[in-house]
């Protein structure tokens, strides 16, 4: 029984361990890897056949994906661009730098103005999207029709190659004509959003129908973002669909194809993301119309997530316009959960996402209130634990009244020595006479970890952190203390809280229970600042309760 505290102790730590290998595995630093086929290579091209998307109903212009092709290395050379280029358009908004290529009318580099890429360095934004490799990121959309149509490897015309947002809304206009066919190509950018909205208006002005598909897609490549490596945080891509809201696309399932091989229907209301910390670039189809979905390979490691809509038709001399809309930007839950169902679930929290997502609104509230996100934390961690004071309670006084026996357990230990099956019954008769559950402090205890594990996972994940100040010298809440002293206060913390427990009667496990809180000190001192805070005031909160039920236990004796 001795040994329950040790173990959850220990389990905490292997955790810990094993949220570090997945990271190690999922997002350590990878060379790109791209399919073995002659598929893959022969998608390079600039011609309407290479990289446009393959479902049931293909076209001329449509290719098969490498669903089942291994993966193989392929050297990548700094800042170099695998997608062909014509020209650039220059859009400058109130929240972006964006630059879109008239090759495809792609949106190749997007910076977000009111997310610098460090504290210290206000006016560098960060760069979501960018068509270098070896960080490659770029959203594409086109027309796939047997009667001609721009894809994203069409070349477009622009009246302009620079526009400014000044009022309300922005459009930016590319054109291209063929045979009849006339597409306008329309971004529409609005004062303060980060959603994008692309239209395309087709006039048939042949003596034939035309019919055709819309699609939209991301090329990304699977690149190191540099971060802490000891924090898993996902990065890949995602689709929702009515069956399930929020389903991640891995670049290993891209590789594999396993989203193609499973065959599955058009469905209604869903859309396409690719992830990253804090930040997500989502196709939002409209929700009326059935889209199909898939992956796709190409070489210089990029991976293609993509949705196609159903096929219209446009008698002649007739026009149809086409919607999408593209999010680009941070993942803020009330915006995302306002734009598509389930899009706010990439703001990932994990199979808790049901706690988390509470637990964050109710932070939030507080951030209004104090305007503050560390002290909205501390707020937060007090809340928490009144919510758990009598389950606490019975776990303090469950380990105090294991205290008030240890110098009897130490007797027990040195009577029967190495005979561990007497010595076990001998211990079990003791707490059977003194009316004492050895498991009542660890239950309790147990109760609360889900709200523990989601609330982590909130401070993990939520953008509104980011860059977020506290005082004096925490400048970024989601970066680790740079002088060390959280994780040193919560260190002693847990010193002390050692103290406050009984000690295990077993010498090997004194020395490990007195080494933890020097081990959990360095682990910590790589967290971000906002996670430590929470178990720093978690700790002292929990440390002020067992005293004081301490000393009452102490003075009935």
């Amino acid at each position: 029984m001795d040994n329950v505290r040790l173990i959850l102790m220990m389990s905490l730590g292997f955790i810990l361990l094993l949220m570090y290998q997945a990271w190690q595995e999922d997002y350590g630093p990878k060379q790109p890897r791209v399919a073995s086929t002659g598929t893959a290579s022969s998608q390079d091209s600039d011609s309407t056949t290479s990289s446009v998307p393959s479902v049931s109903s293909s076209t001329s212009e449509e290719i098969p994906t490498t669903s089942k092709a291994s993966p193989v290395e392929l050297p990548v050379t700094q800042n170099q661009r695998p997608l062909s280029s014509n020209s650039r358009i220059f859009v400058e908004t109130d929240v972006f730098k964006l630059e879109i290529d008239t090759m495809g009318g792609d949106v190749r580099r997007v910076s977000l103005r009111n997310y610098p890429v460090t504290i210290e360095n206000p006016d560098d934004p960060l760069i979501l999207m960018n068509d270098e490799l070896p960080n490659l990121f770029v959203a594409q959309s086109g027309l796939v029709s047997k009667q001609g149509a721009p894809t994203h490897l069409t070349a477009y015309k622009s009246e302009q190659s620079h526009y400014k947002l000044k009022d309300d809304s922005l459009k930016v206009k590319l054109s291209w004509q063929k045979e009849g066919i006339k597409v306008n190509k329309i971004y529409t950018f609005h004062k303060g959003s980060y959603v994008i909205g692309v239209k395309y208006i087709v006039e048939n002005h042949s003596e034939n129908k035309w019919q055709g598909n819309l699609y939209g897609q991301f090329q990304r490549t699977e690149a190191d973002l540099g971060g802490s490596r000891f924090l898993y945080t996902y990065m890949g891509g995602a689709i929702s669909s009515p069956e399930e809201l929020y389903e991640k696309i891995s670049f290993d399932d891209m590789r594999d194809g396993s989203l193609n091989q499973e065959n599955r229907a058009p469905w209604k209301q869903g859309w396409v993301a690719m992830l990253q910390h804090y930040f997500v670039a989502a196709w939002i189809p409209k929700p009326d119309q059935l889209y199909e979905y898939e992956t796709a390979v190409f070489s210089g490691g990029r991976h293609a997530l993509r949705l196609k809509g159903p096929q219209q038709t446009i008698a002649a001399h007739q026009q149809e316009t086409f919607n999408l809309s593209l999010y680009v930007g941070p993942k803020i839950q009330d915006k995302l959960g306002e734009l598509a169902p389930g899009l706010e679930l990439t703001v990932d929290y994990g199979w808790l996402w049901f706690i988390a997502q509470p637990l964050f609104w109710m932070m939030a509230k507080i951030f209004e209130w104090l305007g503050n996100w560390g002290w909205a934390i501390i707020f937060i961690t007090i809340l928490i634990k009144l919510a758990f004071f009598h389950l606490s309670a019975k776990s303090y006084k469950s380990m105090a009244n294991m205290r008030r026996l240890q110098p009897r357990l130490v007797s027990l230990k040195e009577r029967y020595g190495d005979d561990k099956a007497r010595l076990n019954q001998a211990m079990m008769e003791m707490y059977k006479k003194e009316k004492i559950n050895p498991l009542g402090g660890c239950l309790p205890i147990v109760v609360q970890i889900p709200v523990f594990i989601a609330l982590y996972w909130v401070l993990l994940e939520s953008v509104e952190l980011r860059q977020a100040p506290f005082i004096f010298w925490i400048k970024d809440l989601s970066t680790e203390d740079p002088y060390y002293v959280l994780p040193v206060i919560m260190g002693v913390t847990m010193f002390l809280q050692h103290h406050l427990n009984p000690a295990p009667i077993d010498p090997v496990q004194q020395k490990v229970m007195m080494a933890l809180p020097f081990v959990f000190t360095i682990f910590f001192a790589f967290f971000p600042a906002g996670l430590v805070l929470y178990w720093v005031v978690n700790n002292i909160l929990s440390i002020s309760q067992q005293w004081v039920i301490t000393k009452q236990i102490d003075q009935t004796v």
